[in-house]
């Protein structure tokens, strides 16, 4: 891969190239699914190398990939490439362009504690298999489903800067879900819950704790189906780490994608409620709400020394105490709002153009326990683990259902309650936060699954939470 990188790019380095840079990823992807106690499914791709070349001609990209990375057809892709940039620059009215970095020569190979491509087979299926057999149905559960996907991908990145960056990972997506029923009503129960993707190979299944809430998922997705819904027209919530996650997701890090300023996602992945003239001075949130997008913490699925355009990994503070400072950005998006680049430009594979996207995009901890805050909430109610959810493509006004709900009263949890459900208006609700967990509370959590561009790319990240508190917030479900 490196030998074959470096030739290509030196075949960029043309008086017509303003700019020129090179992937090449090898990815190995494994995927296990087990319904109602049986396996129902299995892939595997292994080895499926992919190559990228983006040339800058004129302001105007030209890009071409393949899954083909035979010589003959580099130099096919190579010529496609310059050809795309030059006619491109013909009807281009906004040209690109953007400061020269400094090279970066980066490497980093993540091992996992429990490789899953290489673990014994056979051990492996048993494991799932087993774990699988203790959430099949019984009783009222009436459907179960346990599922693993396994990612490892070599990258080598470079650029006519003279950057160079060699990277590989493993990622991993464990979920388990239990479905009850009565005959009137299904409610179901899923474990760690939709954001379950993180750094890692096989260790995950122990390390979240699997083994020990088979038996948890299949009470509380049966005392769902006696459970009663919240009555309340307006409450406090208190939102647990994996749900908040995908808020954060949804609500912030889609709004903060620079490019949906401009227009560049509009016809598929929606735009964003945000201008210009609100950085600086836009109150996102309460003081307490600081968030990040952070690709230089080697914990989580977003980490890189350099981005997909060669900008080094670096943490950058989006919102601090409330008020929005900065967006996720390329080098050229930077360069159009009188801002620093993010580190934000990254692609699924070598064959895809690289977009702006999260990393590690996370809410910053502040103080105490979840025991703490439940202990200070009068009334209120935790809520985990979302079950649908819906936003508008202006990243302001939402839904979203979680699986269930904890009733607290005078400081206590004191009982559950089914399909809590709310509603809200983004700036109004970050603003209603008035209390973040400590860092003992905080965690990554992520998706293998953040669609975004055209064609579809989806992309593995995570997302660092603390539960919080947010006030007043409507709860009314009308019918």
């Amino acid at each position: 891969m490196e030998h074959i990188i470096k030739q290509t790019i030196e075949k960029l380095n043309l008086p017509s190239v303003q700019f020129a840079d090179v992937r090449i990823t090898k990815t190995d992807n494994e995927s296990i699914y087990f319904q109602n106690g049986f396996l129902r499914h299995y892939g595997s791709d292994m080895d499926s190398f992919a190559i990228g070349i983006r040339v800058l001609i004129k302001g105007c990209w030209g890009f071409a990939g393949s899954r083909n990375v035979t010589p003959t057809n580099i130099d096919k892709l190579i010529k496609t490439a310059i050809t795309n940039a030059e006619k491109g620059s013909l009807f281009i009215t906004n040209p690109v362009n953007f400061k020269a970095l400094q090279a970066t020569v980066a490497s980093n190979h993540h091992v996992p504690e429990i490789n899953p491509f290489s673990m014994d087979q056979d051990e492996k299926m048993n494991l799932l298999s087993r774990l699988a057999n203790k959430i099949k149905p019984q009783d009222k559960i009436v459907h179960s489903m346990l599922m693993a996907q396994f990612m490892r991908q070599e990258k080598i990145y470079v650029n006519t800067e003279g950057t160079f960056s060699h990277t590989s990972h493993y990622n991993t997506l464990p979920m388990m879900m239990v479905v009850a029923a009565d005959g009137g009503q299904i409610q179901s129960r899923t474990w760690p819950g939709h954001m379950s993707g993180a750094r890692g190979g096989f260790e995950l299944f122990e390390k979240q704790k699997f083994e020990q809430n088979t038996d948890h998922i299949i009470k509380e997705a049966t005392d769902l189906l006696t459970a009663p819904m919240i009555t309340d027209e307006r409450a406090d919530l208190i939102i647990g780490n994996g749900h908040l996650a995908l808020q954060l997701h949804e609500s912030v890090g889609h709004a903060t994608e620079a490019d949906r300023i401009f227009g560049m996602e509009i016809s598929y992945a929606g735009k964003t409620f945000i201008k210009p003239s609100m950085l600086g001075n836009f109150q996102y949130g309460s003081d307490l709400v600081t968030i990040y997008s952070d690709s230089s913490n080697p914990r989580g699925m977003g980490y890189h020394p350099v981005d997909d355009e060669g900008v080094p990994g670096k943490r950058v503070d989006i919102i601090k105490n409330g008020i929005l400072k900065d967006q996720q950005t390329s080098r050229h998006i930077a360069q159009m709002l009188d801002l620093e680049p993010s580190s934000n430009m990254k692609a699924s594979y070598g064959d895809d153009m690289p977009l702006v996207r999260m990393t590690n995009f996370c809410l910053a901890p502040v103080k105490g326990s979840l025991a703490d805050l439940i202990a200070e909430t009068e009334h209120g109610y935790l809520v985990d683990f979302t079950k649908t959810w819906s936003i508008d493509d202006n990243r302001n006004n939402f839904q979203f259902t979680t699986e269930i709900g904890y009733k607290i009263e005078a400081g206590k949890i004191t009982g559950i309650v089914k399909e809590p459900t709310y509603f809200g208006i983004t700036k109004d609700f970050w603003n209603s936060c008035d209390r973040i967990c400590g860092p003992e509370e905080w965690e990554l959590h992520g998706t293998f699954h953040c669609g975004k561009g055209e064609p579809g790319q989806a992309m593995q990240l995570s997302h660092g939470v603390a539960p919080a508190r947010f006030k007043n917030i409507n709860v009314k479900v009308s019918y």
